[in-house]
């Protein structure tokens, strides 16, 4: 899926809306690039602030618009039905920098549907074999969860790690991929 330019006349075009998904609302906002974040919990409060976060970074007003998000909409609920195993969607990288858009865009590629990753693994996919702890912060900094991811990474010893959406999220999402059995209830 493209997009056409992410700014106009200097300007960064923000859309946004919250999706219901069978592991909590979830905020999609895409630039005219591609998905610029997802948001987990996404109550009204969590939304407002993401919001606000994307309008300090990009510099632009962001619009409510779920018709301008059509294709992610159409995407993530073809995930979330285990119909789909592969993310098309376009991507705005801009909001990460450095390593950790390094070691997320190497995850995004190279890590499929049901399989995992190690924190060190990852680190030494990209050249930096000391750099494990560093991996862990750019997944905690990712901001397009579930698209790129970054719930596929794990302990070197298989323990499940962190995740900023919450470990029981983590947990659905290994389910939904037949990592992990599904949880009872």
């Amino acid at each position: 899926m493209s997009y056409p330019p992410a700014s106009v006349g200097g300007v960064t075009d923000v859309a946004w809306t919250v999706r219901d998904t069978p592991v909590g609302p979830l905020l999609v906002a895409a630039t005219r690039a591609g998905v610029v974040q997802v948001c987990f919990n996404a109550d009204e409060a969590t939304a407002g602030r993401a919001v606000a976060g994307l309008a300090r970074r990009l510099g632009c007003v962001p619009e409510r618009a779920p018709e301008r998000l059509a294709g992610a909409a159409d995407e993530l609920d073809a995930y979330f039905a285990g119909e789909l195993t592969r993310f098309t969607l376009g991507l705005d990288w801009s909001m990460i920098t450095g390593f950790a858009r390094q070691v997320l865009r190497e995850l995004a590629a190279g890590v499929p549907y049901g399989s995992v990753v190690g924190y060190q693994d990852l680190a030494d996919r990209v050249g930096e074999p000391g750099a494990a702890r560093a991996v862990g912060m750019a997944m905690g900094a990712n901001p397009l969860p579930v698209v790129v991811p970054c719930h596929r990474v794990i302990e070197s010893d298989g323990g499940i790690g962190g995740f900023g959406g919450g470990l029981e999220i983590k947990r659905a999402l290994l389910a939904l991929e037949g990592v992990l059995p599904a949880p009872l209830f």
